[in-house]
């Protein structure tokens, strides 16, 4: 059934559009060259969803959104729990909403749902994991909402799960990673789904070891180029304040072998001792989980996260980007205000880990970085560099008011054909160690923005 907006969505909706390419066409600035032009940004409203913390919109959510041949599929946690799914054609206003039989512990801010659609147009669903069994379901058919019972992939490994994340192959093919084990003493699983038998195949089994004495909490990004690109922090108990370092690897086969940045063959599994190191950075730095990854045109990986530097005490976003011969260093330090990250569970954190997307390559690469900080009101901000050579920035918002806890995630799939950004928008509240927000269901929103730059 298609949900068109009532009336006065319609109307409320096309003032919160006005009021964003309003927003868009003012902003502050900070080693800036002068603001970048862009289109102004639309918003489409889809339904209202669980909010009483983050789980619909953590930054790890591998896709909260996906683009395949003209139509957009979406997910999330319904009021009562239910995972709902919802397509459109992309960039229409009207959703066709779903709701399945699956629900989702949606209380626990790590138990996100993730999606991706193959190279035969069948929707593949993970959900509800924290460090439990696998929760795994595909579409009927090409295209539909309809989903199959709970199945298992492989049956190996699927017993301690936590962040499932989809990524596809330009053969259409699927790779599924996530952690098998806990904080502090997890691995990286990946398996391979083959479009041509319909089956999975753990390609992986321990990627990255952690010993059982520490994790890698990872991010990936799959390039034009077929690429595979993964970088991570490296955490030694449950506390966030022992994240560490910034490590790196890549596969140039799909996910068969992997390498360091200097062409060096890994050999498997990679430990902290053989990891590559894109920058080094000690325990206690305020360094967070889950890093955002990019290329450029060129295959030369971009790493966005935040952390505080030796004698600061505030942290502040920074770029770690390989420039063809070494890693390079950009601190984006904007931000004015200190904060702490110690203990353990979903923390309530003034700023959002960022998302990050780059075009062109080398020195005429340009970067675009999106966050949430509280010092500009807790919005959706969007960090422009036209050109690394020369590294000044235009902030800008995309919203006009406060998001809450929100965190961003995008269409990989759309910003990688067409260059326009889809942004998966809920304002929510994360209450600090796990907690649980007490506020009504909050609409869920997906901005449309084609930034020049």
């Amino acid at each position: 059934m298609v949900y068109p907006p009532s009336t006065f969505s319609k109307l409320a909706y096309g003032i919160l559009a006005f009021a964003l390419s309003l927003s868009s066409l003012s902003c502050s600035t900070s080693r800036t060259g002068g603001a970048s032009s862009a289109s102004e940004p639309t918003i489409t409203h889809v339904a209202d969803g669980w909010a009483n913390n983050s789980v619909n919109v953590v930054a790890f959510r591998k896709n909260s959104l996906v683009t395949f041949k003209g139509t957009q599929y979406t997910a999330w946690y319904g009021a009562d729990r239910s995972v709902m799914l919802a397509k459109r054609k992309s960039g229409a206003a009207t959703w066709e909403i779903q709701k399945t039989n699956f629900t989702g512990n949606a209380a626990d801010a790590h138990n996100t749902i993730s999606l991706m659609v193959d190279g035969n147009g069948f929707l593949h669903l993970s959900w509800d994991h924290h460090n439990n069994p696998l929760n795994y379901a595909r579409s009927v058919s090409p295209g539909s909402l309809q989903m199959t019972e709970k199945m298992p992939m492989t049956g190996q490994r699927e017993k301690v799960i936590s962040y499932p994340e989809f990524y596809r192959l330009p053969s259409g093919n699927l790779m599924f990673f996530y952690r098998d084990g806990g904080s502090g003493q997890g691995n990286l699983v990946i398996n391979s789904y083959d479009t041509g038998t319909q089956q999975w195949t753990q390609l992986h089994s321990n990627l990255i070891n952690g010993e059982g004495k520490r994790n890698a909490y990872w991010q990936a990004y799959l390039d034009k180029n077929g690429t595979l690109h993964v970088s991570w922090v490296w955490r030694e108990s449950p506390d966030v304040a022992s994240n560490h370092d910034l490590a790196y690897a890549r596969s140039l086969d799909g996910g068969k072998t992997w390498e360091k940045s200097t062409g060096e063959k890994y050999t498997l599994p990679i430990t902290e001792a053989t990891a590559e190191k894109a920058l080094a950075i000690p325990q206690n730095s305020e360094l967070i989980n889950q890093t955002s990854m990019a290329a450029d045109e060129q295959g030369n990986p971009f790493i966005a996260t935040y952390w505080r530097e030796a004698g600061s005490t505030i942290p502040q976003y920074h770029l770690v980007y390989h420039d063809g011969k070494t890693w390079q260093k950009l601190e984006l330090d904007f931000r004015k205000t200190p904060f702490s990250l110690s203990g353990v569970g979903t923390k309530r954190i003034p700023i959002a880990r960022p998302q990050i997307m780059v075009k062109n390559a080398g020195a005429k690469a340009s970067v675009l970085m999106i966050f949430r900080d509280e010092e500009r009101g807790s919005k959706a901000s969007a960090l422009i560099i036209n050109k690394l050579s020369d590294p000044k920035w235009t902030i800008l918002d995309l919203t006009p008011g406060s998001l809450g806890s929100w965190e961003p995630t995008y269409d990989t799939e759309l910003w990688k054909e067409k260059q326009i950004l889809n942004l998966f928008v809920q304002k929510v509240e994360q209450v600090d160690g796990e907690g649980r927000a007490t506020i009504p269901p909050q609409p869920i929103q997906v901005i449309e923005w084609k930034p020049k730059f």
